[in-house]
């Protein structure tokens, strides 16, 4: 996985939590819900560059 792949998700996951933690402090269902879908896609994201890295790291030897 690339540094900018790391920042980026990482980077999502952090918006997403602020989604989430202003959207309890607000009340706001939508934006808690959105927070917490941000979340849920960065870490597909990074589930699928570690399989990635997995098979890539398999078919060198």
């Amino acid at each position: 996985m690339s540094l900018g792949d790391k920042i980026g998700n990482k980077a999502e996951d952090l918006g997403g939590k602020a989604k989430e933690a202003t959207g309890n402090v607000t009340g706001d269902e939508q934006l808690k819900a959105e927070g917490q879908g941000d979340q849920a896609k960065a870490g597909l994201k990074d589930a699928v560059e570690h399989v990635k890295d997995a098979a890539k790291d398999l078919f060198k030897k």
